[in-house]
């Protein structure tokens, strides 16, 4: 893929090789260039041929944002304005029946790695005095249920996370914002769900564009967008 030029903001997106990240990447394209990553090279290859045909130039990262090393080695030193930690995972089942696999996996996918992305771009953004971190959370982040255990600890964490680090970097001209959905019609759900009535993957994606897109001087840090109604499905 051509690497990115700088005439237009970059903006790199982890999980970008499927839904919600892949609507995002739809759309930023047409008003950036984008940096994509995923483990998937194949989707990802996919993803940046349908980002091309809106003018985005594109480069694919293909690695696992669980690997500190890895992670380090090929983020570190990009020029990156907008920076959309995306990628996530859920496995949702009361604690005395999750394994220390599926435990330890949602930790290091939805809490480290926020640590590995964010403080491989971050410096460049403090040293050029702008940019924005868009981190995707949920509402599982201030509400509780059960089998949520493992993930809405997670969740609760990138709501701490993100203000605090908007409070650390906010006079250095960069922008942290935590976009926080309801039920979103994605994968992370079992099959036979009934999705009908859940957000579509490109409301959230439309809300990650408002709040990056928002004046230099205006910080849009917490935005919550829910589907109106679990008896009530999409008109769209």
């Amino acid at each position: 893929m051509t690497p990115p030029a700088h005439s237009r903001a970059v903006a790199l997106i982890t999980g970008a090789s499927r839904g919600i990240g892949h609507a995002i990447a739809l759309r930023l394209a047409p008003t950036h260039d984008l940096i994509l990553v995923a483990r998937d090279a194949s989707r990802l290859a996919v993803v940046a041929q349908e980002c091309e045909s809106l003018g985005a130039s594109v480069q694919c990262v293909a690695v696992d944002v669980q690997n500190a090393l890895l992670t380090a080695q090929r983020l570190t030193g990009l020029h990156v304005d907008v920076l959309v930690n995306n990628a996530g995972v859920a496995v949702m089942k009361p604690f005395l029946e999750m394994t220390a696999e599926e435990w330890h996996r949602q930790v290091d996918v939805n809490v480290n790695a926020l640590y590995h992305v964010t403080r491989a771009v971050l410096p460049g953004m403090v040293a050029r005095g702008r940019g924005h971190v868009c981190i995707i959370g949920s509402t599982a982040g201030r509400n509780t249920f059960v089998g949520g255990t493992c993930y809405a600890g997670t969740k609760h964490f990138v709501m701490g996370f993100a203000e605090s680090l908007m409070l650390e970097v906010r006079d250095a001209g960069v922008g942290v914002s935590v976009i926080t959905p309801g039920s979103v019609d994605t994968d992370l759900f079992p099959a036979g769900t009934n999705r009908t009535w859940m957000l579509e993957p490109k409301n959230v994606a439309d809300a990650v564009g408002f709040a990056v897109e928002a004046p230099a001087h205006m910080l849009v840090h917490r935005l919550e967008v829910r589907p109106l109604s679990p008896k009530r499905p999409r008109t769209s």
